[in-house]
């Protein structure tokens, strides 16, 4: 058969079918296009998933009437202007568009009309596309002083196979709806509203640029509860700036996908994120637990590719290990910074428990109730006269009608040094408070100046001991232990060239390999900690975290699950009787290390109420 030109039809729904793939994809090129023109104000409405209908609307600049028919070619775009020599430069991309297939693509496969009023201009006008058919450009009314509204119908009419590949109208809103939480996620500053078949379900104002309303907006689409929980980010190296906030490991989920990364104000989705954010928390949480993190890269568009992918979802970077590094060290000092601290979830997850079967008012048995009072006054419940108790119960409790004192006796006052004698009650103002008592001979009951702490003894003393094998690990290489015979471990080309590659990284961790052939690496010494060890297991799972995260997470999560189970061992067992000292001693400590609210798998080591919260609890506000 002889080489042919395919027809220009052929040839923009074969584009389309790279730039988009559903109903998803063509909202987040309208979108990036009134992102670009400038929009402090962008509509979205979807019907039937998209299929049937998209509406992106803007208060952008708008589009002239002249340049309207330009907008809808192939590679015809505002965003890339050449030099004096015509040359064009495609590595700093300043915009989220550039490639000028969005509107031709769309535009090939379903009904679509551009309705555009150009800032500054009288009139506006439409032009509109329908299976690649173009019409005349013609006036058009326009409800706004300049922006534009782009409107696709029954998309994917004109290659009716593709809609066999869609998903239900229901997945398909539900890609459009995140589609939207991550553009919105990026650029705070822009107000959205995305209508779902008639529904409003999201409706964002504006929030200031910054870090303020970066966290507001970030707390409007993860919840309230991510804004009490997040860490700040903000870390500069070598030109790169990381921004953002990351969870408390205590604030963790069950899979990935309250992870988002944004490049340049760009939603991207990379390897690199995940490996880079399980690395940082490796320490803090099990294999299947997930830390919510919004982080925003900002660096020179030399340093990045965003013309890897036609849908620009995902990019390539100059140096990725140096963005690995800052987001890994941005991360861990964020989580440094916390110290004690644990998740308000911890707080508010222990008062449902309490609170499951209570009802104020209402009898454990599901009887009327014994009394049914209009407010409760500031002496509490039990200081109101307002209310007569049952002649029953007060005969059963005599004085049960009588208002009760509350007093509280001050324990004797001891020594301020934790680890001299007794501590003294001052302590009764440090975060975790000061010891009051040891119940089931293992939880501490401490008590703060406005509420109470809880302590798992055997938690909290863990997450110490391992803490401090981490700083001596710190302080000098880890201890190897010679094989007896070097072993051989086969591998794939170019899965050997990376782990030989980092045969020095690896050594500092106490696995020594070295070059061996074409397809092989030699291992001569093992990391002591891990005692016996599966030397090719080990090996192949640090070639396949090499290619996946470009570090060799599987040793050092091997390392910390030895000093995790050593820490274990090693501390204070459930079951052991305190002593007053000891418990003060513990808390102490507690509040001195960094990472000691929640235990080596992510759980919390202490559960904190506050007064208000107790006070709650007993219906007193």
């Amino acid at each position: 058969m002889p080489i042919r030109r395919l027809p220009p039809e052929t040839v923009n729904r074969i584009a389309a079918g790279e730039v988009i793939e559903r109903p998803a994809s063509a909202v987040k090129e309208l979108v990036e296009n009134a992102l670009d023109a400038g929009a402090t104000r962008i509509e979205i409405q979807a019907d039937g998933g998209g299929l049937s209908r998209i509406l992106v609307a803007d208060d952008g600049k708008g589009i002239p009437e002249a340049e309207l028919p330009l907008a809808i070619e192939r590679h015809a775009t505002s965003k890339l202007e050449a030099d004096d020599a015509g040359d064009v430069d495609l590595l700093r991309i300043h915009t989220l568009g550039f490639r000028g297939e969005a509107l031709p693509s769309i535009g090939s496969v379903a009904r679509l009309s551009i309705a555009s009023r150009a800032r500054g201009a009288e009139a506006a006008f439409v032009v509109a596309v329908e299976g690649g058919q173009v019409r005349p450009t013609a006036p058009a009314a326009f409800p706004g002083p300049n922006g534009a509204r782009v409107e696709v119908r029954d998309l994917f009419f004109a290659t009716p196979a593709r809609l066999k590949f869609m998903k239900s109208e229901r997945a398909e809103a539900m890609a459009i709806s995140e589609e939207i939480k991550r553009q919105a996620m990026a650029h705070e500053a822009v107000a959205f509203t995305l209508t779902l078949d008639g529904r409003t379900t999201l409706r964002l104002p504006a929030e200031p640029a910054g870090d303020g309303g970066r966290l507001r907006r970030l707390a409007a689409l993860l919840g309230r509860e991510f804004e009490d929980n997040a860490l700040l980010i903000d870390q500069i190296r070598d030109g790169l700036r990381l921004s953002g906030f990351a969870g408390l490991p205590t604030y963790s989920r069950g899979n990935a996908s309250h992870q988002y990364l944004f490049v340049n104000g760009r939603p991207v989705r990379d390897r690199l994120l995940q490996g880079a954010i399980r690395g940082a928390y490796a320490d803090f949480l099990a294999r299947d637990r997930h830390p919510a993190a919004a982080l925003y890269l900002d660096l020179d568009p030399l340093l990045v590719d965003v013309n890897v992918h036609p849908a620009k979802a995902e990019v390539r970077f100059r140096d990725p290990a140096l963005v690995r590094g800052l987001i890994v060290g941005a991360l861990r000092h964020a989580l440094a910074g916390a110290g004690h601290r644990a998740s308000t979830t911890v707080a508010s997850d222990a008062l449902s428990g309490f609170q499951a079967g209570f009802q104020p008012g209402v009898q454990p048995g599901g009887g009327a109730p014994a009394w049914s009072p209009s407010r409760p006054s500031a002496a509490g419940y039990s200081g109101w006269t307002g209310w007569t108790a049952p002649a029953a119960a007060a005969q059963v409790l005599p004085g049960l009608n009588e208002p009760s004192a509350r007093v509280e006796t001050p324990p004797p006052l001891l020594s301020p040094d934790p680890f001299a004698g007794p501590v003294g009650d001052a302590d009764i103002d440090r975060p975790l408070g000061a010891a009051r008592a040891q119940l089931h001979a293992n939880y501490i009951v401490a008590q703060t100046r406005d509420g109470l702490v809880i302590v798992d003894q055997h938690a909290a003393h863990e997450r110490l001991v391992y803490e401090r094998m981490k700083a001596q690990m710190a302080e000098g290489a880890v201890t190897r232990q010679a094989l007896l015979a070097p072993e051989v471990v086969e591998l794939d080309p170019a899965e050997a060239e990376r782990v030989a590659a980092r045969a020095g990284e690896l050594a500092e961790l106490g696995l020594v390999v070295e070059a061996f052939g074409g397809g092989a690496v030699l291992v001569r010494e093992t990391p002591a900690l891990l005692g016996t060890v599966d030397v090719q297991g080990l090996v192949r799972d640090i070639a396949d975290d090499l290619s996946e995260h470009g570090a060799a997470l599987s040793l050092k999560e091997r390392l910390a699950e030895v000093c995790g189970t050593m820490a274990c061992h090693g501390s204070v067992r459930s079951g052991r009787v305190l002593s007053g000292p000891e418990m003060n001693a513990l808390l102490r400590q507690m509040e001195a290390t960094p990472h000691s609210g929640q235990c080596n798998h992510g759980r919390p080591t202490y559960v904190e109420l506050k007064l208000a919260d107790l006070e709650r609890l007993f219906g007193r506000r």
